[in-house]
């Protein structure tokens, strides 16, 4: 803001003490404190009020965010995706009925070696 050093101060003191005198400087540093706290009052204000202005205009860009996301709503496609066929609709007809409609068979795999090798041979059902 002002930057006095010392000797800028000093000067002023001289200069105001010979200017206004010194029966009326007590009263005239007195004054000038006052307005310089009303001015300090008064910015203080207005940056206080400029910051809440733009805190609102923040929450109202969030919340036009929020309510475009809730009309969009980009995962509604998804659901109706996931119950899709992976299959296209072009080779749904390569692919034979019989596979799709058999029943599961339990598969026992032989065990490495076979029964020569001294592994074990389930019984047939």
């Amino acid at each position: 803001m002002l930057d006095f050093s010392g000797v800028h101060i000093l000067i002023l003191l001289i200069v105001a003490l010979t200017v206004v005198g010194p029966k009326d400087l007590p009263r005239m540093t007195r004054t000038v404190g006052q307005w310089l706290g009303k001015m300090r009052a008064m910015a203080d204000q207005f940056r206080k009020s400029f910051d809440d202005m733009a805190r609102q205009s923040e929450l109202d860009e969030l919340r036009k965010e929020i309510e475009s996301m809730r009309s969009e709503r980009p995962l509604a496609g998804l659901e109706r995706d996931m119950h899709q066929s992976i299959v296209p609709g072009d080779m749904k007809s390569a692919v034979p009925v019989a596979i799709e409609s058999a029943p599961p068979e339990a598969h026992v795999p032989e065990p490495v070696g076979g029964p020569a090798a001294g592994g074990f041979t389930p019984p047939a059902p």
